[in-house]
């Protein structure tokens, strides 16, 4: 069983609360999602946030059609492209438990997730991007990709593994350590998962505003021949589940 909890910081929380990013947990179904929003789409006058509200809105509908413990993470991702109309693109990231204790996961772009097990990161899922800050992104564009092209994993699990999953405004800002620190007290105290998310999420936003910060975001833009520097604002999302014993 996986029990789960999150925390969302929109990165103008004052007039835009609702922010880029979307998600979801489906505690029926042992699954969770969540998207990004591509912000580029505001130049255009569009909602850059519409198309992940829309992408996870169909993909909890889809979720909700399959059989207990049998989610099929890329089913759901390709049926919720295909009945997603918005204009606008997003990353996305649909975790399932399934009933042999295998996690199953479709990725997407530069949102993800980690597997930690007795306190170390078994597992990060890696970016997939076409060039710096362009990640892979799901849209109605000509220029968009498909879900066939996102990242399909599985992993065993085991009772007190803690994944957690987040959009970029997570990984632009906090190293595998920092986030892993961040979380270390509220999961050996054994804290519900939103109480785990909630610290991680206040530690990237943190981050995000200070112009001075070491950051994931920074020393991929210097890798690029970038100038970026300090931390990242964008909108935060974090989800941590727990798995639980059966």
């Amino acid at each position: 069983m996986m029990m789960s909890g999150s925390f969302y910081i929109a990165k103008d929380r004052d007039s835009r609360p609702q922010g880029d990013d979307s998600h979801f947990i489906c505690e029926e179904k042992q699954t969770i999602g969540l998207a990004d929003g591509v912000g580029g789409w505001s130049s255009q006058g569009v909602d850059a946030g519409l198309y992940a509200r829309e992408l996870m809105n169909n993909s909890l509908l889809a979720i909700l059609t399959q059989p207990d413990r049998q989610v099929d993470p890329m089913k759901v991702l390709d049926e919720a492209f295909r009945k997603t109309k918005a204009k606008g693109s997003s990353t996305a990231c649909i975790i399932t438990l399934q009933e042999d204790n295998m996690l199953h996961a479709v990725n997407m772009g530069d949102s993800g997730f980690m597997l930690i097990r007795q306190g170390a990161t078994l597992y990060k899922s890696p970016i997939q991007q076409h060039s710096f800050n362009y990640p892979y992104q799901l849209g109605n564009s000509a220029n968009s990709n498909k879900p066939w092209q996102a990242q399909v994993i599985k992993l065993a699990v085991e009772p007190g593994d803690v994944i957690i999953a987040g959009t970029d405004g997570l990984f632009d800002n906090l190293s595998e350590s920092q986030i892993l620190e961040t979380a270390a007290t509220g999961i050996e105290r054994g804290l519900h998962p939103e109480e785990v998310a909630w610290p991680v999420a206040q530690q990237a936003y943190h981050v995000s505003m200070d112009r001075e910060a070491v950051t994931p975001f920074m020393q991929a833009s210097m890798m690029a021949g970038k100038s970026h520097i300090g931390g990242k604002q964008d909108d935060i999302t974090v989800i941590v589940s727990r798995i639980l014993d059966t």
